[in-house]
C-alpha cells in the first residue's frame, strides 16, 4: 500500500504564517532564514519551529513557491549542526549552530581515512591530551569541501588501548589550525570536490571535544544516520542534480524512444516512484518521532544503485554526444560522478551489512 502525506490547503494557519514572514522579508538573507527557523522548522526552538514532518513539507512547499533558497551548507547543516545541537556545550551550540545554519561558516567532515573508509572503527588519527587539550596527528582522505571549509568534524583516537568502537573521541576541528594540509584531489569531472587533509600535530583546545572523550563512536553513527538520509532523497546526485523525472521529460519533449531502451527508461522510472514511497515511510518514522535507524541505509542503497542507472541511461540516450563536450553538461558531470555514489556516505557493501545484521537479524560476517 503506499504512503500519502496529504498537504494542508491555503487556509491553513500556518502556511498562513510562512506567508506573513515571507512578505516581511522578501528577499531573506541565510542569517534571516535560520534567525526565522525556516533553515530546519523541525528543530526545537529558537531554532526552528518543533515542526512535525507535514508543518515541514509546508515549509518546503512555501518557500519552493516564493523562489526563496535555504543556504548551502550541506554537512554543516545536515550533519554537524545536529550532532552539536544534541551533543554540544550551551557553548558550543550558541557559537557555531547558527553560523551554520546561515551558511556563512562551511562545514566539512574528517572522518574516513587511508585505510579507514568502510572500516571506520579503524581509524589511526591520534589525539594526545598534553594538559592544555588535544594534538592531533594523521591523515584523512575524501573529504568533501574541505578546501572552502571553516570548521570539520574530526574522529580521533584518544585512547589506542581501548576496543575499536571504544576511546574514539568527536572534535570540531577549525580548519585554519596550523599544522592542516588541504590537497585538493581532482577527479575525472574535472572537478575538486574531494580532498586528502593532513593534520601535523594540530592542537584542539578542550572546548572542541563534543560530548564526552571516548564517546565519539556513538556520536558518529548518529552523523552517518542523518547523513544517510539526507544523500538519499531529491536528485540522483545524492539527493541533488537530475531526477529520473527530468529524464522522462527529456526523452517525451524529443519524441520518445523504443527497444530496451524504452524498457530501461521505464524500470528507471518505476524505481523512482518506490524510492518516494521509501522517502514518504521515513516521514512517516519521523512523524511517529522514530529517528534515522537501519531503513536508512535502505533508502541510500536503493538511491545510489538508482543513480547510477539513470545516469547511465541518461549517457546511452546521448549516444556518440554523451562522450564528447557537445552532449548535456549536466547528464554528463552526473555520468562521470556516478561511481563516486556507492562509495560516499558508507559503501555499498556497509549498507549491506547493516540491513542484513539490523534488519534480517544475520550474524556479522567473519572479520578477515
Amino acid at each position: 500500500m503506499s504512503v500519502r502525506l496529504e498537504l494542508p490547503g491555503d487556509d491553513d494557519p500556518r502556511r498562513q504564517a510562512i506567508r506573513a514572514w515571507l512578505a516581511a522579508h522578501p528577499s531573506p538573507s541565510g542569517r534571516e532564514l535560520a534567525e526565522g527557523g525556516w533553515v530546519v522548522p523541525h528543530w526545537p526552538r529558537p531554532y526552528g519551529h518543533d515542526a512535525d514532518p507535514v508543518f515541514q513539507l509546508i515549509v518546503d512547499d512555501e518557500l519552493a513557491k516564493a523562489g526563496v533558497r535555504r543556504p548551502e551548507n550541506p554537512i554543516g547543516i545536515g550533519w554537524a549542526a545536529p550532532t552539536i545541537l544534541l551533543a554540544g556545550t550551551p557553548e558550543q551550540r550558541e557559537r557555531y549552530l547558527l553560523p551554520a545554519l546561515a551558511g556563512e561558516e562551511v562545514w566539512c567532515q574528517l572522518f574516513s581515512e587511508p585505510d579507514a573508509g568502510s572500516d571506520l572503527a579503524s581509524l589511526r588519527t591520534r589525539a594526545v591530551a598534553d594538559g592544555e587539550g588535544w594534538v592531533v596527528s594523521g591523515r584523512k582522505i575524501w573529504t568533501s569541501g574541505a578546501q572552502h571549509a571553516q570548521f570539520g568534524i574530526l574522529l580521533a583516537r584518544t585512547d589506542p588501548d581501548a576496543p575499536r568502537h571504544q576511546g574514539i573521541t568527536y572534535f570540531i576541528c577549525p580548519m585554519t589550525s596550523p599544522g592542516i594540509t588541504v590537497r585538493p584531489i581532482v577527479d575525472m569531472t574535472g572537478l575538486a570536490l574531494f580532498n586528502e587533509v593532513t593534520l601535523d600535530e594540530v592542537h584542539l583546545g578542550p572546548e572542541l571535544v563534543v560530548g564526552r572523550p571516548g564517546d565519539g563512536w556513538r556520536l558518529a553513527k548518529l552523523t552517518l544516520a542523518n547523513e544517510r538520509v539526507s544523500l538519499s532523497s531529491g536528485g540522483v546526485l545524492w539527493g541533488r542534480g537530475p531526477t529520473v523525472g527530468d529524464l522522462v521529460d527529456q526523452v517525451r519533449a524529443s519524441g520518445g524512444v523504443a527497444g530496451p531502451a524504452r524498457d530501461r527508461l521505464v524500470r528507471a522510472w518505476a524505481d523512482g516512484q518506490v524510492l518516494e514511497q521509501l522517502r514518504l515511510r521515513l516521514l512517516a518514522a519521523r512523524m511517529a518521532g522514530q529517528a534515522p535507524g537501519p531503513e536508512a541505509s535502505v533508502q541510500k542503497l536503493a538511491a545510489d544503485r538508482h543513480g547510477q542507472a539513470v545516469l547511465r541511461l541518461a549517457k546511452d540516450l546521448e549516444g556518440p554526444a554523451g562522450t564528447v563536450a557537445e552532449g548535456d553538461p549536466v547528464w554528463q558531470h552526473g555520468f562521470l560522478f556516478s561511481p563516486a555514489l556507492t562509495i560516499g556516505g558508507g559503501t555499498a557493501e556497509v549498507q549491506r551489512n547493516v540491513i542484513g545484521e539490523r534488519v534480517l537479524g544475520l550474524p556479522r560476517d567473519p572479520e578477515a
